[in-house]
């Protein structure tokens, strides 16, 4: 009886063995799958309407000022002119300097055919605007414009962590590398931006593209009283710093000196001084 019994469990053995292996081979395919569409997402290119040659300010576009160049979705969102959306330009009148190659943004183009919808279809899906009282020296003296890209830092007042039952001022950073909707009334699909330029204008908002997420976590640091400043970013730098640190008086200290050694060796290229 026992040598009937032994095959037969073996055999149930084997399938458990069989089916949990399917079922974490599943997983694993499932993640995959999910990682896999998400890096898609990150570097998925798209079509849209650059700069053929160097277009000065006031140019009345033409065909011959423009071509097709492919960008990640992720630099320009909805914010750039697609083919299909080229006529729509013709015979307006780029409000700045474009570069050869560069993707001609609904910005650029004075009173273009999809501006004058409001904010709602700049948003890009599965995204939120949220609007954060920042303005002066806390938004880089009013120089930040619609489409620029910034980061977000915030000081709070918070329990100490090394002393206990005392509060200190901390600031670190929020969110890293986000897309600015608005400054103030000013849209980047604005129908009339006659006066569009990169000189300081005064606002006291700023409006930026956020996850629902991210939206939860500004409302909170503004409702606990923090301060926000945005620090601005060059369009092209996509570059993310994982791991930045809390600053609050004790790494002042600390740290200062190491920070000036860090610019002078990796930024300005000279040499370590000698210890």
């Amino acid at each position: 009886m026992k040598q009937k019994i032994i095959p037969i469990v073996s055999v149930l053995i084997g399938v458990l063995a069989f089916f949990l292996t399917h079922r974490f081979l599943e997983s694993e395919a499932a993640k995959l799958d999910a990682e896999w569409e998400e890096y898609n997402k990150r570097t998925q290119q798209i079509e849209v309407v650059g700069a053929a040659r160097d277009i000065p300010s006031g140019t009345t576009l033409s065909p011959d000022d423009i071509g097709k160049m492919k960008v990640s979705l992720r630099n320009v969102g909805d914010r750039a002119v697609r083919p299909e959306q080229v006529q729509l330009i013709f015979g307006k009148k780029i409000m700045f300097n474009i570069s050869k190659k560069e993707p001609i943004l609904w910005s650029d183009v004075e009173g273009a055919g999809l501006s004058g919808m409001g904010l709602s279809p700049m948003i890009n899906k599965k995204m939120r605007a949220i609007s954060l009282n920042i303005g002066g020296s806390q938004g880089v003296s009013g120089m930040i414009m619609p489409n620029d890209r910034v980061d977000i830092l915030g000081t709070f007042v918070l329990p100490s962590k090394t002393l206990p039952g005392e509060m200190e001022s901390v600031t670190l950073t929020v969110l890293q590398d986000v897309t600015v909707l608005a400054t103030g009334q000013l849209l980047a699909k604005q129908q009339l931006l006659a006066q569009r330029t990169r000189r300081a204008t005064s606002y006291s908002t700023i409006t930026v593209e956020v996850t629902p997420k991210e939206a939860e976590l500004l409302v909170f640091a503004e409702q606990s009283n923090g301060k926000l400043t945005l620090a601005l970013r060059n369009p092209s730098d996509v570059y993310y710093e994982p791991r930045l640190p809390t600053v609050n008086f004790e790494h002042l200290e600390t740290q200062i000196p190491v920070l000036n050694i860090e610019r002078q060796t990796k930024i300005r290229k000279n040499p370590a001084p000698p210890r």
